[in-house]
C-alpha cells in the first residue's frame, strides 16, 4: 500500500473505533505523546487521555456515524499532513434525536514502527445542528 492509503486507513480507524466503541482500535490512531486541540470540546496531550474522554463521551450515546471525506494528504518522508472533512451524527440513546457535527481535522502524522500515527490534530467545527424531533 502507498503512504497515502496507509494514512487514509489510520484516519478511518479513528472513525471506526468511535462508531464501534472499539477503544483499543481507536487508541492505535495516535502517538503516545500526541497534542490534540478540539476547540470547545477539549485538548489532550496524550493518546490515553483522549481515548478515555471519547469512551466516556460516547458511553451514553446511541448510534454514531463519523463519515470522513476529502482526504488531502501530503507526505514528506516520515512526516505527513492531512486535512479531512468530518460529518458526524451522534444520536441520543433513543436513536431518534441527536446532533450533526460538521467540520474538519488538520493533522500532522508520523511514520512509526507500527505504521502512521497522528501526532498533532486540530479540529475545526463548522456547524452543529440538532437532528430528530
Amino acid at each position: 500500500m502507498s503512504d497515502r492509503e496507509d494514512i487514509t486507513g489510520t484516519l478511518t480507524r479513528y472513525a471506526t473505533g468511535i462508531d464501534r466503541r472499539d477503544w483499543r482500535l481507536f487508541r492505535t490512531v495516535f502517538t503516545d505523546d500526541c497534542e490534540l486541540d478540539y476547540g470547545d470540546i477539549g485538548t489532550w496531550h496524550d493518546a490515553q487521555s483522549v481515548t478515555d474522554f471519547m469512551e466516556q463521551a460516547h458511553a451514553m450515546a446511541g448510534h454514531t456515524l463519523h463519515r470522513l471525506t476529502n482526504f488531502a494528504i501530503d507526505v514528506d518522508g516520515d512526516h505527513a499532513s492531512a486535512r479531512t472533512y468530518v460529518d458526524a451524527l451522534i444520536f441520543a440513546p433513543d436513536n431518534n434525536t441527536g446532533v450533526n457535527a460538521v467540520g474538519f481535522y488538520d493533522d500532522e502524522l508520523v511514520r512509526t514502527g507500527a505504521g502512521w500515527r497522528i501526532a498533532r490534530r486540530r479540529f475545526t467545527s463548522v456547524r452543529v445542528s440538532t437532528v430528530g424531533t
